[in-house]
């Protein structure tokens, strides 16, 4: 399968994604994971790559040193991540300096109220095949949306339709994109960084906890402190924009998220991860008295898999080989935020997602 950065790759051509008849297509390529444990030299390149990666992101982009952080967590763990702050935060600054940083091809996608699927993964049209001469012959050929990107930015998510949104779930998930009776495969990697307002703000939708689910990550952008207001004056009204310089390719990156997955977790760490998992549910026994009473629905075998993943990077970046349980609990509250949901006393009284992982963080090292 061709891959967007590289020049041979043409998603106007149809014959690369042709399949045999009645089969499909699908986009299997992924980084070579090795079972083995990760090399010394492995890390110490993972690291220092990932040091310069956020370096030159928070050159840029003033005063979200943790939201870079945990971007970066969700992006060297292969997932999907929804960022969720007031306009003006720097959201969508932040994933354009990430794909100037990468040599992989970005889209950004505008999300609007008439927004419709077809414009987001593409639609066949009728065009002229031949010379041009007269008698040529009219056909379907597809036109590829601009999903067919290694990273693509969903500015405003929640500003377009449930329908619209539910474009991107196959992408997502499958990293294919099914148009008529054909399934093509995205370019890989393939990230969808989604930005959103916060739900109150006027013209919002609320996403489907289906999409919801496929963010590996949801992370919180909050507003700057004063101090660092003041390097924003300084950074962003003066006669020079500073722009961001590459730091390194797609297949490094590809290397740098297999050499993640390769990072062994200890027995009690998984079992730790799992038992967090189900007190999210209302219905388990070890949950905490404030999810039986708040919570309608508890975390997917998704919010597991983020749990365990984003806690090897961050293992890596502390400058450990193996996953610890203090790993899990600081990727808790972005991996799991969005998964649960909410019953009507928990809307009533206020509550909030991180007082409920609070809460089982709490017990869980009660228990221990």
């Amino acid at each position: 399968m061709a891959n967007a950065s590289d020049s041979t790759f043409n998603p106007y051509d149809d014959t690369q994604f042709r399949p045999e008849p009645h089969t499909f297509e699908v986009a299997t390529r992924e980084p070579t994971i090795s079972s083995a444990e990760p090399s010394e030299e492995n890390i110490e390149q993972f690291i220092a790559v990932t040091n310069k990666l956020e370096q030159e992101l928070c050159r840029i982009v003033v005063g979200q040193e943790h939201v870079i952080r945990e971007l970066l967590l969700a992006m060297l763990a292969g997932g999907h991540v929804l960022l969720e702050g007031v306009p003006g935060l720097g959201k969508t600054l932040l994933v354009r300096t990430l794909s100037d940083t990468l040599s992989l091809k970005f889209a950004r996608i505008q999300f609007t109220p008439d927004l419709m699927p077809a414009d987001i993964v593409g639609t066949n049209i009728v065009s002229e095949q031949g010379d041009g001469s007269t008698g040529g012959r009219r056909a379907f050929s597809f036109q590829p949306g601009p999903i067919f990107a290694n990273i693509v930015l969903a500015d405003e998510i929640n500003r377009a339709t449930p329908k619209t949104q539910s474009a991107l779930l196959e992408g997502m998930q499958e990293r294919t994109v099914s148009v008529g009776d054909r399934t093509r495969p995205l370019p890989q990697p393939f990230f969808v960084l989604a930005t959103q307002n916060p739900l109150e703000m006027e013209g919002t939708y609320t996403l489907p906890e289906a999409q919801l689910d496929r963010f590996m990550l949801k992370i919180m952008v909050n507003f700057p402190k004063a101090e660092d207001l003041m390097r924003i004056i300084d950074t962003t009204v003066g006669t020079e924009t500073p722009q961001a310089q590459k730091v390194t390719s797609g297949e490094e990156l590809a290397r740098m998220i297999a050499v993640a997955r390769a990072v062994p977790i200890a027995t009690h760490v998984k079992e730790y991860a799992v038992r967090m998992l189900l007190a999210t549910h209302p219905d388990q026994e070890g949950a905490p008295e404030k999810v039986r009473q708040y919570v309608r629905y508890g975390g997917s075998p998704r919010g597991l898999q983020a749990l365990i993943m984003t806690g090897k990077v961050r293992a890596l970046l502390e400058g450990r080989y193996n996953v610890s349980l203090e790993d899990i609990k600081a990727v808790a509250y972005p991996a799991l935020r969005h998964r649960i949901v909410l019953n009507f006393d928990g809307l009533a009284d206020n509550i909030t997602t991180e007082q409920l992982i609070e809460a089982i963080i709490s017990e869980l090292d009660a228990d221990n």
